[in-house]
């Protein structure tokens, strides 16, 4: 899990309005966020009951179609 250690900007009422994070925090947080999308991809995929078919014929097949 990643640690955040968070600084916000405020408006003159003290209402947050962003969020500062260093840049490394920055970069892992777009990774899990990937990750996690690669994962939801997969779990839709496997409850579609969709037929799956080799990597080569998907690329294949989507060539064909845009040509």
């Amino acid at each position: 899990m990643i640690s955040l250690q968070e600084r916000f900007v405020v408006d003159e009422r003290g209402q947050r309005l962003s969020v500062l994070l260093d840049i490394e925090t920055y970069r892992r947080l777009l990774e899990e966020l990937e990750e996690l999308e690669t994962l939801r991809a997969y779990d839709a995929a496997k409850a579609s009951g969709d037929e799956a078919i080799p990597f080569e014929q998907a690329v294949a097949e989507i060539e064909l179609s845009r040509g």
